[in-house]
């Protein structure tokens, strides 16, 4: 444990308090929290007990709860931790506690899962399980309509190795489809041509007649925006399933 060393006093009160700043810079902190009787996250836990206790939820606990944090105290920890002085000391003072804890212990709030991780990317939701087109699919996609009304919007989610088969968008006029990359990693392929590698930000023009499959690369989930440009007696024709041979060789 590298030595602490403390300014705050003599940067805030140093002109105004000098010796409130030296007891709070080389006492309280220089030697104090330097003693070795008590291990270091251990200390970080009795001050946060400490200032509970006393009601304080300033920047000062926060400060403190920040500290536990680098020394090691787990969300799991804090959280009972709170919970068991709230008990002796009371319950509001351990609602205020919580609702600081949470600020500090955010990140680890966040998603585990690959899901929930990659829906947390983008603002578009990753929908229901696309049941109505798995035929057309190997693996898992989700789809949820973003917009009904005057053009088609779909977000298109596909779990790692998802792709949807060949196929082919047909019209008399206008017609195809424009896909908006919005999170992951993924390919587009034309028949006959090398597969293109998708990210976000990249945009897929897609006209009539062409054969062609879209999905996610084999370790990354993926989600696009299908777009379906307008045009008279559209339609889709489902083909052949990309086979693991042809998908194999991405990476």
């Amino acid at each position: 444990m590298e030595k602490i060393v403390q300014a705050a006093g003599r940067n805030t009160l140093g002109d105004f308090a000098p010796d409130f700043a030296h007891f709070n810079d080389d006492v309280l902190f220089g030697e104090n929290w330097n003693n070795r009787d008590i291990d270091h996250k251990t200390r970080c836990i009795i001050t946060v007990v400490a200032l509970m206790s006393s009601g304080v939820t300033d920047s000062s606990l926060k400060y403190h709860l920040e500290n536990a944090k680098k020394a090691g105290v787990t969300k799991a920890e804090i959280a009972e931790i709170i919970t068991h002085v709230a008990f002796y000391v009371g319950w509001p003072k351990g609602w205020a506690v919580f609702y600081m804890a949470k600020e500090v212990w955010a990140e680890e709030e966040a998603p585990t899962d690959a899901k929930a991780a990659h829906a947390a990317q983008m603002v578009f939701p990753i929908g229901a399980p696309n049941d109505a087109f798995a035929q057309y699919f190997i693996g898992q996609s989700y789809l949820a309509p973003v917009s009904t009304d005057q053009v088609g919007i779909f977000n298109v989610t596909f779990e790692p190795g998802c792709r949807n088969n060949w196929h082919v968008h047909h019209a008399d006029q206008g017609g195809g489809q424009i896909l908006v990359c919005v999170a992951g990693r993924g390919y587009y392929q034309e028949w006959g041509k090398e597969a293109v590698e998708l990210n976000p930000g990249d945009c897929v023009n897609i006209p009539v007649g062409v054969k062609h499959w879209h999905g996610a690369a084999p370790d990354s989930w993926f989600s696009h925006l299908a777009v379906e440009v307008p045009g008279e007696n559209t339609s889709n024709e489902w083909l052949e399933p990309v086979d693991d041979d042809q998908y194999g060789v991405l990476k």
